[in-house]
């Protein structure tokens, strides 16, 4: 046996610490499923949208995403975080050369070998986890952008390559929505955030506002803090238009599950605006009546573009 394998071979403990084998696909299947379904996201993961038999591989792929993002921000994890990512990429590194007896691995191997998905973009992930642990500020919007290319654009990626779609154009608008649900997440979270000493306002517009990190750490909702807010949450719309065709061109299911998604990032900029801006001492968060009325919206504007025959 040649070195390569024998390295595959060699893996630490289970970072996540997920219960021992043996492990059959099915059950690593459901195990991916009971995780996805216990937390709690802004927008909907895999949901009734997403056709029957794609679900259970945009399950894996998330329990895949979650556990690393746990690794890098759960109190349970410090002072090994890095350890546990890169335990992780070792189990990932594993799985697309071998069956790794280990639920989300099982199940991850056999979705990216049915899909055809490169490695890339899972990797990516990681290197994004792996940047939370140092970096906590952001000096312009281009070092923002070239953070969630790493930790929001693959996650479109992989549900693009799940759903079969793989052309450059649709990867593009893709890559506009992940980003500007990323930046969306941002804005809704400075309550959480800045209290723990991360800032995903870039320096360049705090100076062009005249906003100081003293101010956001004190929560002052002033003048100049609110045209600041004002400008980002335009910037992201603009992005979320951009990405907004994707929405037409990509399989029935998928565009039902995208546009709730796309109206779902846009809802979270409107709840910040209701707020008058002022998201430095609360988190505003979707509702279910919110969620309801997302998804009939979505179902509405799908069964339009039915009859017109655009889909």
């Amino acid at each position: 046996m040649d070195d390569g394998q024998d390295e595959f071979d060699r893996l630490p403990d289970p970072p996540d610490g997920a219960p021992p084998g043996p492990w059959t696909k099915e059950a690593a299947y459901r195990y991916c499923e009971r995780l996805a379904t216990s937390h709690y996201e802004n927008f909907p993961v895999a949901s009734r949208f997403v056709p029957a038999p794609l679900r259970p591989h945009v399950w894996a792929i998330y329990a895949f995403a979650r556990t690393a993002d746990d690794f890098s921000d759960e109190p349970r994890f410090q002072g090994r975080r890095r350890e546990c990512l890169d335990g992780w990429e070792q189990y990932l590194e594993a799985a697309y050369h071998r069956d790794v007896d280990h639920p989300i691995f099982l199940a991850l191997r056999d979705t990216v070998r049915r899909h055809n998905i490169p490695i890339g973009p899972l990797k990516a992930l990681l290197t994004a986890f792996r940047m939370d642990l140092t970096k906590h500020r952001y000096a312009s919007f281009s070092e923002l952008r070239h953070y969630c290319k790493h930790s929001a654009n693959p996650v479109g990626q992989l549900v693009l390559f799940v759903h079969g779609h793989r052309q450059t154009e649709l990867h593009r608008f893709s890559n506009e929505i992940c980003t500007a649900l990323q930046l969306a997440n941002f804005l809704q979270d400075l309550s959480v955030d800045i209290p723990r000493g991360r800032c995903y306002l870039p320096q360049e517009d705090l100076i062009h506002f005249g906003v100081t990190w003293d101010q956001l750490q004190a929560g002052r909702h002033t003048t100049e803090f609110k045209e600041l807010m004002r400008f980002e949450i335009e910037r992201v719309r603009t992005m979320f238009l951009r990405g907004q065709p994707l929405i037409r061109k990509v399989s029935p299911g998928l565009s039902l599950e995208l546009e709730a998604t796309w109206r779902g990032g846009m809802k979270v900029l409107d709840l910040v605006e209701a707020q008058n801006f002022e998201v430095l001492s609360y988190r505003p968060t979707l509702d279910r009546r919110d969620v309801v009325s997302l998804a009939g919206r979505s179902l509405v504007s799908f069964g339009r573009r039915f009859f017109r025959g655009e889909v």
